[in-house]
């Protein structure tokens, strides 16, 4: 059984994207793990990673998320584990989990240092249980060369495989390469794939929105599938609103108070695939019954407009495991950007 350790100088930088394309582009046997959970859910009174339960469910790993992950918390985990202890636990876990397995793939924490305290950092993780090391990188061009180079002269690499990098969401690949490639390998660090950033990778459903706003949906349910690509918030008149010219982008989320119903009917009657209902007010009954007849799903949440549209902006637009176009988009990015064999051997 091979092992590789996908790691992350930063949060977001997409691991779980391109151990999933990595996976899928070969279809082999695979097995994964992430030690330290970093992205908790709680499904069936059980709190499971959701990188973990993601990974289950699209590489039809036959494993329990539950198992996948040591732990969520710092304080439980350190007072469970002293390191001698942590370092033969991880281990053992890689062992049965890669048991009949072609490759195990174990991810990361959300950056490097993540989990340091408590012996479960990427590093560590890593010198556990041997194998190669890649490390994702993601950001602007200034950000990731400064991650870089902060690796090449600060971080400690002896006795690690370290395969290389793994550059994601790169804007301009031409001018990337043209510009930072020559002083990355200068450095003796090995690119092992620059991504390109695409932006329907930053799309999310509507059923993902409804669960990260633990909204209740009170109309349109046929609709939970819908694609945003683009968002309103539904603040000033309506009038103003209709000569906004991002009011009428296709595929737009409106987010709005539950009492506007000229600004809802306005919004029904033009390219929408969903309406947040702010400040748990709900909208007249022939309003519900003209978006359920348009399958434009109505999510209500308890909180106003402004920080519905804080919580969204921030929010990551994570894959989900039923969205079987995203995951063939991102195997057939990571096969054509990333030197899979390479990596896989």
């Amino acid at each position: 059984m091979k092992t590789i350790t996908i790691a992350s100088a930063r949060e977001g930088a997409g691991k779980t994207s391109i151990i999933v394309g990595l996976a899928t582009s070969l279809g082999k046997a695979y097995g994964y793990m992430k030690p330290f959970g970093d992205r908790l859910i709680y499904r069936r009174k059980r709190n499971w990673d959701y990188d973990a339960n993601l990974m289950v469910n699209i590489l039809g790993i036959d494993e329990d998320p539950e198992t996948i992950s040591l732990g969520f918390n710092h304080s439980k985990l350190k007072y469970v584990y002293d390191e001698a202890r942590m370092k033969d636990t991880v281990v053992s876990m890689a062992a049965n989990i890669g048991k009949g397995k072609d490759l195990l793939f174990v991810e990361g924490g959300r950056d490097l240092t993540y989990g340091a305290s408590v012996h479960l950092d990427s590093l560590s993780v890593h010198q556990y249980v041997g194998g190669k090391l890649i490390i994702v990188y993601s950001g602007d061009n200034d950000q990731v060369l400064d991650d870089i180079t902060h690796l090449h002269s600060y971080t400690n690499l002896k006795g690690a495989d370290f395969a290389g990098i793994i550059i994601n969401n790169v804007h301009d690949v031409d001018d990337f390469e043209n510009t930072h490639t020559k002083v990355i390998t200068d450095m003796g660090i090995p690119i092992l794939g620059i991504i390109p950033f695409r932006e329907q990778l930053t799309y999310f459903s509507i059923n993902f929105l409804s669960e990260k706003l633990f909204a209740k949906v009170i109309a349109g349910e046929k609709g939970l599938n819908n694609i945003v690509k683009n968002i309103f918030v539904g603040a000033m008149s309506t009038g103003e609103s209709l000569r906004n010219p991002l009011f009428n982008k296709e595929n737009k989320l409106l987010i709005t108070s539950g009492d506007r119903s000229d600004m809802i009917l306005a919004a029904l009657d033009s390219d929408t695939v969903g309406i947040v209902l702010t400040n748990n007010l709900l909208p007249p009954s022939n309003i519900i019954a003209r978006a359920t007849e348009k399958n434009v799903p109505l999510l209500l949440v308890s909180t106003d407009t402004f920080q519905v549209s804080k919580q969204i902006d921030r929010m990551e637009a994570l894959l989900t495991p039923d969205n079987e176009e995203r995951i063939k988009f991102i195997a057939q990015l990571v096969t054509k950007y990333v030197r899979v064999e390479s990596i896989i051997g």
